[in-house]
């Protein structure tokens, strides 16, 4: 039996508790295991919500990611977000909406209320097209939030699953995502976009 690592134990805990709270994903997992290739691989990024994104990274931090300054901070109307990298491992994208006047729209702090910052709000499957994706996802009884984000010659595509419910208020959702000519980013206006597809 291999030997697993505090950082792998992390996101096996926290894969799972993601799992529990999430149809569309148990459901793709479940196939993936079925043909040996398990959700590892097909990972692109999972996303922490939060009230303060460098206190929350701090334990990401300590597993060996380091923040994407590439990428820098990711700027939208009422949230901002930071990406955190590690070769191997999906990227953690950690978001928070803004302490000021600027945050008051933001769905974030009253998901963060109601659920903690310690479980993905969702996680990312990279897939090599969308739309072959949706239509599987659908015929088995799966939906989309809304459109996919992102024209057909973009480098990245997305879209999100309806929102599972938790204690009548939104939980977690499923990303698909597509990419192209290697773009590992993330699109401010397309992030944006799939936020507000979860507005209840």
């Amino acid at each position: 039996m291999r030997a697993v690592s505090k950082l792998d134990q992390f996101l096996d805990d926290y894969l799972e508790r993601f799992l529990q709270g999430n149809r569309a994903g148990q459901h793709l997992v479940n196939k993936l295991n079925d043909c040996g290739i398990g959700l590892m691989p097909v990972l692109d990024h999972v996303t922490l919500r939060t009230h303060n994104v460098e206190r929350r990274a701090r334990p990401i931090i300590d597993f060996g990611f380091v923040e994407d300054t590439r990428i820098g901070v990711l700027e939208f109307d009422s949230w901002w977000a930071k990406v955190y990298r590690k070769q191997g491992y999906p990227a953690f994208f950690i978001d928070q909406a803004y302490d000021d006047k600027r945050g008051e729209a933001s769905l974030i702090p009253q998901w963060v209320d109601m659920h903690g910052d310690e479980c993905f709000h969702h996680i990312a499957i990279l897939v090599e097209d969308i739309e072959s994706a949706i239509f599987a996802m659908e015929r088995d009884g799966f939906q989309m939030a809304g459109d996919i984000v992102g024209g057909d010659d973009s480098d990245l595509r997305q879209v999100f699953t309806t929102p599972e419910i938790r204690n009548g208020e939104s939980y977690t959702v499923l990303e698909l995502i597509e990419r192209h000519n290697g773009y590992a980013g993330f699109l401010p206006p397309q992030a944006d976009s799939l936020m507000e597809s979860t507005r209840r």
